[in-house]
């Protein structure tokens, strides 16, 4: 919101949320029963294609938003290389409010401007006609309404709140008050509607201009610059007729110049062009690859989980992981997505992060949980995972750790297949078991003096987790005799006594492993506390007893451009795994923790802490 907001700021259906969309839903009725009771000479398509347009131009916002986060996930790709918060993210969640003012508003002029309606595919007279309309009054008068804007008055009410973006996204472009959108859309109607009164309007030059004006918007504030030099060079006037990315990024910084909507020529004209809109240009296109630190690899989960990543949809990625009924409308797509990820021969960049001087990224091996489990897909996920860890080493990574199921013991030895197969490497491979047995310890609560341990495998993190409780002198309760026999001959002598068989769930905290049934789960009293020590978090079907999540902790407040949640994690909450990579990095340990090597689990506890990572309790 602007800093003092002004009239017409909120939008008229900000309270309804997504119900928004129900505002169309007369007008489609009417529009879908002209169709269907209608003659065929009298179909008006430009009225009908008014919804599929609509659709169409969410999904190009969409395809902007995966390409540009996508490629600003490399900091060689990005013009302004600064942090993106959640605040932003939730400042710019309705990005769609324009596209839904057009489609009423479409409707209407439909339906009063004479000629609007019943126009045919083509005009070539018109299409010249907007195209001069464009050059001429929208784009003059949207240069002196612009800087009439960053005058105190208006930019205080209004425009402020699209310039609290300094770091921009394509969705930046269409985010401003109410107020300010309808006076860009008058703006705009004037070829539309000019070729509607002359009677040279046409269906592919009324739709193709409103792509138009969406495809320059988001390519604007895309943050990555797109447009090569060579097209410059070779056609001098359209620097004059096409901003870049770069050119528009300029006024994003510095406020006072580059006030042009698509054609830099009256910035130009009337001397408000930035003196270095030419050498960022050119700078933007030769930035360098930059050295990484610290590589987390993770994969996707369940099928819905590309829509909840970063590079899917903003408003989900910015929420903790819940399964969203209204996706199943997009089956097709997602299976479509299923087989893309199949066939993609790489992982790929899905995040870029800085805490002090270390330099972070998250990459993505293009399978689902579902597929690890596929005997056939094993050595094609580990060859991901191998061909990523030496990607790392090639760029100076320090540490690599692998992430939910990346480091399974039955797929890759909890890492140290990788090891052995390759002993010259640099980049330190960390699966995080020390840090995430720190943080189950630190959340079971105080004064607790027995567990019940449930065991699907016997885990790396099981095994560990059981031998740091006996540590401290807490009794550990195990209800599966194979499990607790095999667990029992891996403790060292003088602990085994802690670690009993028992079939009567008698403890009051549960430590919950994968793959815990929901009939375990009925089997505890009122009150239990449920803590995970798995990757992946138990289905809660108790509403008396207490979840915690899976381990995780808090990250420094200094922790820059997160603006994505982790999975199921809530905001600025980061798995044990993933912390556990980045502590190593920082602490500048020259070990791996990978195979059976498992870090002091004190220290890694006391260094988590010591760099700003706080203990996160997790109870749902």
């Amino acid at each position: 919101m602007a800093s003092q907001p002004g009239p017409l700021t909120q939008w008229p259906w900000q309270r309804l949320g997504n119900m928004k969309y129900v505002l169309l839903a007369p007008w489609l009725a009417h529009s879908v029963h002209k169709f269907v009771t209608g003659k065929p000479e009298e179909m008006d398509m430009i009225n009908i294609l008014i919804i599929p347009s609509l659709l169409m131009r969410l999904l190009h916002a969409q395809l902007w938003i995966t390409l540009s986060r996508m490629k600003t996930a490399k900091s060689k790709h990005s013009i302004v290389d600064k942090s993106l918060d959640f605040e932003q993210v939730d400042r710019e969640r309705n990005w769609d409010d324009q596209i839904i003012l057009t489609a009423i508003l479409a409707y209407v002029v439909n339906k009063v401007i004479p000629g609007a309606s019943h126009q045919p595919w083509w005009n070539t007279r018109g299409a010249i006609l907007v195209s001069l309309l464009h050059v001429g009054p929208v784009e003059f008068l949207y240069y002196w309404f612009h800087r009439a804007l960053h005058h105190h008055y208006l930019y205080s009410r209004y425009h402020s709140h699209h310039h609290a973006s300094v770091v921009t996204e394509p969705i930046t472009s269409v985010i401003h008050p109410f107020a300010e959108e309808l006076v860009y859309f008058l703006l705009f109607a004037i070829p539309p509607i000019t070729t509607a009164l002359t009677g040279s309007g046409s269906i592919i030059t009324t739709y193709g201009y409103l792509n138009y004006i969406d495809f320059m918007n988001y390519m604007g504030h895309c943050n990555f610059e797109m447009v090569p030099k060579w097209l410059l060079d070779s056609l001098p006037p359209l620097k004059y007729l096409m901003y870049t990315p770069s050119f528009h990024s300029l006024h994003h910084t510095r406020f006072r110049t580059n006030y042009s909507l698509f054609m830099p020529i009256y910035d130009y004209i009337y001397g408000t062009v930035d003196e270095s809109s030419d050498e960022l240009h050119e700078r933007s296109l030769r930035k360098k690859e930059e050295v990484v630190d610290v590589v987390h690899l993770t994969h996707l989960t369940k099928l819905q989980s590309m829509y909840h990543s970063r590079i899917g949809l903003s408003s989900l990625a910015s929420k903790p992981y819940e399964h969203q009924w209204y996706l199943w409308i997009f089956w097709p797509f997602t299976h479509a997505l299923v087989q893309l990820a199949w066939h993609i021969g790489t992982t790929f960049t899905v995040e870029r992060n800085k805490l002090e001087k270390l330099r972070m990224e998250t990459w993505m091996v293009p399978r689902y949980s579902f597929q690890y489990a596929t005997f056939a897909e094993k050595e094609k996920i580990n060859g991901f995972i191998e061909e990523a860890i030496l990607e790392a080493d090639r760029r100076g990574a320090k540490v690599l750790s692998l992430g939910l199921l990346n480091q399974a013991d039955e797929l890759n030895g909890c890492g140290m297949l990788y090891v052995k197969r390759n002993p010259k490497l640099k980049v330190r491979i960390v699966d995080g078991t020390s840090l995430a047995v720190a943080v189950v310890l630190n959340s079971i609560p105080k004064g607790t003096q027995s567990v019940l341990l449930l065991v699907r495998n016997v885990s790396k993190m099981a095994l560990s987790l059981c031998l740091a409780l006996c540590q401290i002198d807490i009794q550990v309760e195990m209800v599966q005799r194979d499990k607790f026999n095999l667990l029992k001959q891996r403790l060292p002598p003088q602990l085994q006594n802690h670690l009993v068989l028992s079939g009567k769930y008698k403890s009051k905290t549960w430590l919950l492993g994968n793959g815990v049934s929901d009939q375990e789960q009925r089997k505890a009293r009122e009150g239990i506390h449920f803590i995970p020590y798995s990757q992946f978090p138990p289905r809660v079907v108790r509403e008396d007893c207490i979840y915690h999540c899976t381990p995780a902790m808090l990250v420094p407040k200094a922790y820059q451009n997160l603006h994505a949640c982790e999975n199921w994690l809530p905001r600025r909450v980061m798995s044990a795994w993933r912390v556990a990579g980045i502590v190593h990095a920082l602490e500048q340990w020259n070990k791996n923790e990978c195979g059976e090597t498992v870090s002091n689990i004190e220290t890694m506890w006391r260094a988590a802490l010591r760099h700003g990572f706080l203990p996160y309790d997790g109870v749902l």
